[in-house]
């Protein structure tokens, strides 16, 4: 026992680890989507989250430790987000014929983002450094970090809201839309995109291809206008 306890420490600390512990998380959570019927509530990163939350917790490493490793993962979620123009370029023509609609729906999706948020967490004796983080919650994570640290928030904390917001609209968005009676693919893909980035861009793909290809445009248009709004809004609470 003494010796394998002494070859995890060392391979505990070695990045290929973690970075294949967290790929193979994300292939079990994936396989257990397709057997499910690709079911939304069985989301395949939450599966995966949760599966590499277990096993830290189980062999009490770090995080700091973990992200050495996984942060290849990280790193390729900015040209992942970059490579959304491809659909943007796609369905150029589609966006001029609904230009007007998408613009008023992408300004009241991101403002009702941030507000409803930031109002929640305030009327809850919410402040400071938490609060700030809370703001850029909607957005893909590259930019939610970014805005974050720029206006004194928590980067991590961000980062485990963007989460929690990318996985509750990939698992809840298809449901209440049927329900809702939202049958135009543009709509629900928008929607999608605006609400909960690149995991809920990632479900609409599932669903639809056009959906899909308007939640990576809600997604990273949502991405530029909280950049702009995201500071004034959150004066306002400060």
């Amino acid at each position: 026992m003494n010796e394998l306890s002494q070859i995890w420490t060392y391979l505990a600390e070695e990045p290929l680890l973690w970075l294949t512990a967290t790929l193979i998380a994300y292939c079990l959570g994936d396989a257990a989507f397709r057997a499910s019927g690709k079911r939304a509530y069985v989301n395949p990163v939450l599966i995966a989250v949760t599966l590499l939350a277990v096993v830290l917790w189980m062999t009490e490493t770090r995080y700091q430790t973990y992200f050495e490793g996984a942060q290849f993962v990280h790193f390729m979620l900015g040209p992942a987000t970059v490579a959304l123009a491809a659909p943007l370029y796609g369905n150029l023509s589609r966006i001029r014929r609904s230009a007007i609609p998408l613009l008023c729906a992408l300004l009241a999706g991101s403002v009702t983002a941030i507000i409803s948020a930031l109002g929640v967490a305030y009327a809850m004796g919410i402040r400071g450094d938490i609060l700030v983080s809370i703001a850029p919650k909607s957005v893909t994570a590259p930019v939610a970090l970014g805005i974050s640290e720029s206006m004194g928030g928590e980067p991590t904390l961000t980062a485990v809201l963007v989460i929690l917001t990318g996985v509750m609209g990939a698992v809840m968005a298809t449901p209440l839309l049927n329900r809702l009676g939202v049958t135009d693919w543009r709509a629900r893909g928008f929607a999608v995109g605006v609400a909960s980035h690149g995991i809920g861009t990632a479900r609409a793909f599932q669903v639809n291809e056009t959906a899909g290809a308007f939640a990576g445009i809600g997604m990273g248009l949502n991405a530029l206008l909280t950049t702009v709004l995201a500071p004034m809004i959150i004066s306002l609470f400060l």
